[in-house]
């Protein structure tokens, strides 16, 4: 297999999702994207729905382009960042997809989105994607897998205009297992998916169902995404880098330069826990601490140790850092170095 790097393999990276904050945690509107709700667009006049439609892919690709020249300016192993799921509101449904398959508007979107996929590569960006938990691409209902795939490939065709899906993660849109059917579900939808958008897609390990050994199932049909945090509301465990399912997920990259997440409770949840000590899940939910609780994501990196565990993933994965206060999180754990 021929690989076309897209970034550079050698920068041990720390990133961040959808929005760049200033540094009071506000999200600057220049640097920032749109959307619009379902229900507002069928309650409007088809020509005032479409104006706005046409307001917000205007919008949305000017502000990925400031997003990847802000990129730009951070120091190299903080340039990754994953792209907002809403950058182009009802693509997939029914009564508006028309529009975005008009020739206006894939002209439009060829051209600039283009563009943000060159000051990517210019710029040495890692870029992703991550659907959201209605995409269940293993559902027990066609129905609902022939919508998720629907879903996959809008996520896939802006990964396209903007020239990735070529090879083998190249791009990284990443979907949990979800859905009865499990790692079997999701190699039936593989063979439903396009060559891009199998080229693109990851697996991650959930924290109730079909955590990593299930993800490990599919080590040879796709890469896989290593969630520790979800790991560890699973299992308890804080699993280490040399860990051979570790290993496993790595090699499923194939030798492109792994992502995975990381995330830690909530510090208004865990109060007054010692930051120099990792939570402990048995003792939190001898002391009444739900999983539901645990698994929401902390506003920044509270716990010095947990962050000590988690950096020593960084030599063979890039961490994707899924944080309230985004970037601000980011570069938190990055200057923790």
């Amino acid at each position: 297999m021929i690989m076309t790097y897209t970034f550079n393999q050698n920068i041990n990276r720390t990133g961040f999702a959808c929005k760049i904050q200033d540094s009071t945690g506000k999200a600057d509107p220049k640097l920032n994207t749109k959307t619009t709700t379902l229900t507002w667009l069928n309650s409007q006049t088809r020509d005032k729905s479409v104006q706005k439609l046409e307001l917000i892919m205007q919008n949305n690709c000017t502000a990925l382009k400031q997003q990847m020249h802000w990129l730009a300016k951070q120091p190299p192993n903080q340039r990754m960042f994953r792209i907002s799921s809403d950058l182009f509101p009802a693509y997939t449904h029914d009564d508006w997809a028309w529009w975005y398959f008009e020739q206006n508007q894939t002209n439009y979107l060829e051209k600039h989105l283009a563009e943000v996929g060159e000051l990517a590569r210019q710029n040495d960006i890692r870029l992703s994607f991550h659907p959201g938990q209605f995409c269940v691409l293993a559902s027990e209902h066609d129905g609902i897998v022939d919508n998720s795939i629907r879903e996959f490939e809008y996520h896939t065709d802006v990964a396209r205009y903007m020239g990735y899906g070529k090879s083998f993660q190249d791009f990284k849109c990443n979907v949990h297992i979800g859905g009865k059917r499990g790692p079997a579900g999701i190699q039936a939808a593989l063979k439903k998916l396009s060559t891009e958008a199998r080229n693109i897609i990851t697996i991650e390990n959930a924290e109730y169902t079909w955590g990593l050994d299930a993800s490990l199932e599919l080590m040879l049909d796709c890469a896989l995404v290593l969630d520790i945090h979800h790991h560890w509301i699973a299992t308890g465990e804080y699993i280490e880098p040399t860990d051979d399912r570790v290993q496993a997920v790595l090699e499923s990259w194939r030798g492109v330069r792994p992502t995975m997440h990381y995330s830690v409770s909530r510090e208004d949840v865990i109060v007054d826990h010692d930051p120099n000590t990792k939570p402990s899940l048995v003792e939190l939910k001898s002391q009444g601490f739900t999983s539901t609780k645990l698994r929401a994501h902390s506003e920044y990196y509270w716990n010095e140790a947990s962050n000590n565990w988690a950096l020593t993933f960084l030599p063979i994965a890039d961490i994707m850092c899924e944080s309230k206060q985004k970037n601000l999180a980011s570069q938190q754990l990055a200057n923790m170095l």
